[in-house]
């Protein structure tokens, strides 16, 4: 198990008993999000949490595979799932590495609050792009820290050693938005809600 994995098994329990930081612009992602779903869509989710917006999204769509590093954000996600009687979200505990699909099978990929905690988001990215169908979205809000917290780069390895902190990777939102047109994407909407805030994507697939 590595540090990232134990930080965020051990922070599981008080995680989810936070409230949301910005509650009018996570409404706002949500309602973005699903003007783009349709209800035969097949969607996943990486980094998935305790799985609040995944049981969120689930009535709009055919089915949701959401997946997270954590064993201890997986339990606490199945047991809302359960509560709320959500039958068609499958949570799993795995990485977006390991995570297995055929290419071009997916709708709709979520990666939310979670770019930025990669060790290789290029690769990732990639990676979304050969999971989705034709014409499919990959839906992103990230914490771009190369344009406002650029110190972190000298504070993340160490917190991540003590065990004080996960895996953070900084770059600036205008290398994200180049990423994601080198591997394919073309950027339909995007939003930050205030200067320092994470920049919500929506990136579809060419067609």
């Amino acid at each position: 198990m590595d540090q990232s994995t134990k930080f965020w098994d051990k922070i599981a329990q008080r995680y989810s008993q936070q409230p949301v930081a910005d509650k009018a612009a996570y409404q706002k992602k949500l309602r973005v999000t699903r003007e783009y779903f349709q209800p035969d869509m097949e969607v996943l989710e990486f980094g998935c949490g305790t799985g609040s917006t995944a049981i969120t999204h689930a009535p709009y769509v055919k089915h949701i595979h959401a997946i997270d590093i954590s064993s201890k954000m997986i339990e606490i996600a199945q047991r809302k799932a359960n509560a709320e009687r959500v039958t068609n979200v499958t949570f799993e505990r795995s990485t977006i590495d390991e995570f297995s699909v055929s290419d071009q099978t997916l709708d709709a990929v979520l990666a939310l609050s979670i770019l930025h905690l990669l060790e290789n988001k290029e690769k990732v990215i990639a990676k979304v792009h050969r999971m989705l169908k034709p014409g499919g979205i990959f839906i992103t809000s990230t914490a771009c820290l190369g344009d406002t917290m650029k110190y972190i780069k000298l504070i993340a390895p160490i917190g991540k050693f003590l065990g004080l902190m996960p895996l953070v990777k900084v770059f600036t939102m205008k290398e994200l938005e180049e990423n994601l047109a080198d591997t394919g994407f073309q950027i339909d909407y995007q939003w930050q809600p205030g200067k320092g805030k994470a920049v919500f994507i929506v990136a579809k697939k060419a067609e």
